[in-house]
């Protein structure tokens, strides 16, 4: 899912020293005032009191047109506010974030109290309405935290030692830093007319049962304030372009096929000219899956194509290097205890940098100035060479990482984990690739197979960190290609998912190619979705595994189309 190198940068000193661009909103002042009022009054009768309160505003803005064969489905616009509230007791070395053993780990509000699960607040700055909407939550809260507080000190008493001797929340310097609004600015009529007239490029299918061209905006604007003193206004766009086609073959299964635009402003947008040249490559693509063979489980070598190479790394390593799984006694912690040790080939090196805001003209989606906790955004290098640096941290500690890294990542109504961003992948080993297609072939000849896989795309994939279950992965191609060793011309395949564990994947990389690409997606996880990118070169590994894919058992349509090929 991680979808998609380095510039110079210091996102920590440009956020702490140069001047914010523009004066402190009038929201902030206000959120600004009722953490104080409410650090100077609210206590329990036991005289138990937040040592810590952070107001976070999202401020989303969004809109939605869809069409399909011709006609206008949907032409929505919505404004929604969300209150995320942080509310701490105790102090940063235990407080009522504090996991309570036998209740599960960090995900959702089972994990922590006191904060996380949004609430709706006014979308204008009527003052009165605004603290009276904080009033509730922060009572709310502090009920929950101080309750829990006294939980997660018995809890402790009763547990064996934990593993884990970390603080709960790190200490960082407070930022200030106020951006100007974004907005949206869609000419609403000229994009219907826009995704109306592509769309009917699919009448001339008859055979593809499922079509959609649609284009997606938001823009939203954050508003947060701590009792720290930080005080931060930053606003962001994400727009796409979305062309999907899908069918069903003869044995049942469903086959479908998108391409996705994304971009950070209008003027980014695509062409309907190019629309129209994607558009026709995805109802091509279904059609050609249709009649693709299907294959066996397989295990041999493989190319992962760039951008399913980004997907690849997101789902094995990105997810597994998050700093919040390492102190998780319910994770499985491949990672945990492997700081100084090589864990890639030494050719390869992967880094986070959500401060970069493109890869040669794409813009990235994992972009952000500062994270969910008011963090300024770094770059981190995660694996030099070979070797385990250091994880992704938000603001909960880790034995020898006392701070945080800037990755601190929620989507409105969730709590904060650590999560990837832009996440990169680098090689000192690449060729071009045409060669990296020869090494392929050589290596189905050395393992005695009569074929190896290229895998062009994917689209997404999952992966399972806990210890409750297998500590696997499963990658979801929808391009596949068999390149057979004697030379026949590649063949196109279907039915496909890539399955393994990360550490004896890693192991097989072979060589990449010198064609780095972007993947640019949306992540869900224990903090909701957010918006990532992975960057890749294409990669060579000396075996993969890939087994069948369910697929449906029910019929084709008994009536052929009513739409005569010709429709369009």
């Amino acid at each position: 899912m991680t979808t998609p190198l380095s510039m110079i940068f210091t996102p920590f000193l440009f956020g702490l020293f140069q001047l914010p661009s523009m004066q402190e909103p009038p929201l902030i002042q206000v959120l600004a005032e009722e953490i104080d009022y409410s650090m100077e009054n609210l206590s329990a009768e036991d005289g138990t009191a937040p040592y810590f309160l952070s107001y976070s505003v999202t401020d989303v803005a969004s809109s939605v047109i869809q069409a399909k064969l011709g006609s206008l489905y949907a032409d929505d616009e919505s404004h929604s506010r969300v209150l995320d509230l942080d509310l701490r007791v105790g102090d940063y070395e235990l407080d009522s974030s504090h996991p309570i053993r036998g209740r599960g780990g960090f995900g959702g509000r089972g994990g922590f109290a006191g904060f996380g699960g949004g609430s709706a607040i006014p979308i204008d700055d009527n003052p009165e309405a605004v603290r009276f909407a904080l009033w509730q939550a922060t009572g709310d809260a502090f009920e929950n935290a101080y309750e829990r507080y006294r939980q997660v000190k018995s809890n402790l008493k009763t547990m064996v030692d934990e593993e884990n001797q970390a603080d709960d929340f790190s200490r960082e310097e407070p930022t200030n830093w106020f951006e100007e609004d974004v907005l949206l600015g869609f000419d609403r009529e000229g994009w219907a007319n826009r995704v109306r007239s592509v769309s009917q490029l699919a009448k001339s299918y008859p055979l593809i049962y499922s079509s959609s061209v649609s284009v997606v905006g938001t823009a939203e604007n954050r508003y947060m304030a701590s009792s720290e003193g930080s005080r931060l206004k930053t606003g962001r766009k994400l727009l796409r372009v979305v062309l999907s086609a899908g069918t069903r073959a003869e044995d049942g299964m469903d086959l479908e096929q998108a391409f996705i635009f994304s971009a950070a402003s209008e003027d980014r947008l695509p062409s309907e000219e190019e629309m129209r040249n994607a558009f026709r490559s995805v109802l091509e693509q279904v059609m050609a899956l249709r009649e693709a063979p299907l294959v066996e489980p397989y295990t041999g070598p493989a190319i992962l194509l760039n951008r399913a190479s980004g997907v690849f790394f997101h789902e094995i390593f990105g997810h597994r290097i998050e700093g919040h799984r390492q102190k998780d006694v319910n994770e499985g912690q491949t990672f945990t205890n492997m700081v100084g040790e090589p864990i890639l080939p030494d050719f390869l090196s992967v880094s986070d940098d959500p401060t970069l805001e493109r890869f040669g003209d794409t813009d990235l989606r994992g972009f952000y100035r500062y994270d969910d906790e008011g963090v300024p955004a770094q770059r981190v290098e995660l694996i030099k060479d070979g070797v385990l640096k250091t994880f992704l941290m938000s603001r909960s500690p880790l034995p020898g990482f006392d701070h945080s890294n800037g990755h601190g990542r929620r989507e409105p109504g969730n709590s904060v984990v650590s999560r990837q961003g832009n996440l990169m992948v680098e090689s000192t080993k690449s060729v071009a690739f045409e060669e990296l297609r020869k090494m392929l072939i050589e290596e189905c000849h050395s393992q005695g197979k009569p074929y190896g896989f290229l895998f062009e795309d994917i689209s997404g994939g999952f992966t399972t960190t806990t210890r409750g279950g297998p500590q696997a992965f499963k990658v979801l191609p929808i391009i596949v290609r068999r390149i057979w060793a004697d030379g026949r011309p590649d063949e196109l395949v279907r039915g496909v998912d890539i399955v393994g564990t990360p550490l004896s994947c890693f192991s097989k990389i072979i060589c990449t190619g010198d064609d780095p690409d972007v993947f640019n997606g949306t992540c869900g996880a224990e903090s909701g979705w957010v918006p990532v990118t992975a960057t890749s070169p294409s990669i060579l590994v000396e075996e993969i595994e890939i087994e069948k894919r369910e697929r449906s058992q029910e019929r084709l349509p008994i009536l052929p189309s009513p739409i005569p090929a010709s429709a369009s």
